[in-house]
């Protein structure tokens, strides 16, 4: 028996390609969903193209039929926008039909009524408890999904015989074995009879061995590793041949810290990268810049302040302890006018080519699985992309830890010889925001 999948609204602002992903299925779109496209198709965010993406992929399939009746699709399946839709039912199950919202769900119940098999999708979660309530299979869009409890970590810990261990130290190197591991994986040597005889490792695919980390215990301005996530994860960001790098950890773990000054010593003093690149999702304001007062420039100060406390901090980690605090702002200001640091909304990155550059995008957590390929796609040649977030802060709507950009780019890259990854545990801010995060 076909199943019927009514989408809500915000399954196709998040993903177009949901109109194709229900193989020989029914996907019906109630009117609904069609005014509520129309009326976000205008907007210049991410939002607004999806809606123009999935409004084009419907005029398309125009010329295959009538959508009223049901066009069959290339891949399997049909999509049926139906136009007889009897909502008197509505108020006998509680719902008044003031809102779109509840017309859609309307639709998939009388659709139910009528002996289908209806599942009901929505990125939206009160929608999906009020379909529950009156009796609808609920469903997420979960094409994109990942298990957060079963992310790759970036590292591994392996019992090993003491003899091993002590060959790793005087060869520099130590075949993999039969180990299955990931490239630019991280393997923490633990010696089986003596526990505090370890070493730490790098797999390279290349040579299909443990390599020692070169990198992890240099100076950033200030900033060294204070434990061994943060010695990998300076690992992936100062190593050239690794070109994408995600950090995922929760607040106070360093994540930004270690992959700013990372791109400071990278661009300012190896001249690696002609820029630092900077961005953040703008989810507090409404996804766009236009609210705030002043130029463009202006408005990204004020958008970017937590970065420019990192920077400030690692610059006045550079000089000596006695350098006043104007002096390590005049510094950034000079870097920031001088282009060597440039801050740049992700609506601006659309369309662009960006070579040579050590790009950062901080709060990445807040971005779809296609805002995150969009951005990586805008990498030229020459270019490293970081991306930093915590999956458990998240300030979208529609997305969660087991759903957004993220965490979906760990889970799909993980296999890349030029990806690497480390998620950071260890809270190095203060006992006081170390407390906050396990606590509160």
């Amino acid at each position: 028996m076909e199943k019927i999948f009514v989408l809500d609204t915000n399954v196709l602002l998040h993903n177009p390609d949901a109109l194709f992903s229900f193989k020989d299925n029914i996907v019906v779109l109630p009117m609904e969903v069609i005014e509520e496209l129309d009326e976000f198709k205008k907007d210049t965010d991410e939002k607004g193209r999806n809606a123009r993406l999935t409004i084009r992929a419907l005029d398309h399939l125009r010329s295959k039929g009538q959508l009223g009746h049901g066009v069959k699709l290339d891949e399997g399946g049909v999509i049926v926008i139906p136009t007889k839709i009897d909502f008197d039912k509505a108020g006998m199950i509680g719902l008044s039909l003031d809102t779109k919202d509840n017309k859609i769900l309307m639709t998939a119940y009388i659709l139910q009524q009528e002996g289908k098999e209806v599942i009901f999708v929505s990125k939206d979660i009160n929608s999906r408890v009020k379909a529950d309530a009156i009796g609808l299979t609920a469903m997420d869009f979960e094409k994109q999904k990942v298990d957060m409890n079963s992310l790759y970590t970036g590292w591994r810990e392996i019992s090993v015989e003491t003899e091993k261990i002590e060959e790793f130290y005087s060869g520099k190197i130590l075949n993999a074995g039969e180990n299955d591991f990931f490239p630019n994986e991280f393997i923490f040597l633990k010696s089986r009879i003596a526990s505090k005889k370890t070493a730490l490792a790098r797999y390279k695919k290349e040579m299909d061995a443990l390599m020692p980390l070169i990198y992890s215990q240099i100076s950033l301005g200030g900033v060294k590793p204070r434990n061994k996530e943060q010695a990998m994860a300076q690992e992936l960001l100062l190593n050239n041949d690794v070109t994408l790098v995600t950090l995922v950890g929760r607040a106070g773990t360093g994540k930004t810290l270690l992959a700013l000054a990372a791109g400071l010593k990278k661009v300012v003093d190896d001249k690696t990268y002609s820029r630092l690149l900077i961005s953040r999702p703008v989810i507090p304001l409404g996804r766009d810049i236009g609210y705030l007062p002043g130029t463009k420039e202006e408005k990204l100060e004020n958008w970017m302040g937590p970065i420019f406390d990192n920077l400030e901090f690692i610059l006045r980690g550079t000089n000596t302890k006695k350098i006043e605090r104007r002096r390590g702002e005049k510094s950034l200001n000079t870097l920031v006018e001088s282009g060597v640091i440039q801050l740049e909304a992700l609506t601006y990155m659309r369309g662009r080519s960006i070579p040579n550059q050590f790009i950062i995008i901080d709060e990445a957590q807040n971005m779809t699985p296609h805002e995150i390929k969009t951005v990586i796609s805008r990498a030229g040649e020459g270019t490293k992309v970081v991306l930093t977030g915590d999956p458990y802060q998240i300030d979208n709507p529609y997305l969660d830890s087991n759903s957004n950009g993220l965490t979906y780019c760990v889970d799909r890259m993980k296999g890349q010889e030029m990806f690497g990854h480390m998620t950071l545990t260890k809270n190095e801010r203060s006992a006081l925001a170390s407390l906050a995060a396990n606590i509160l």
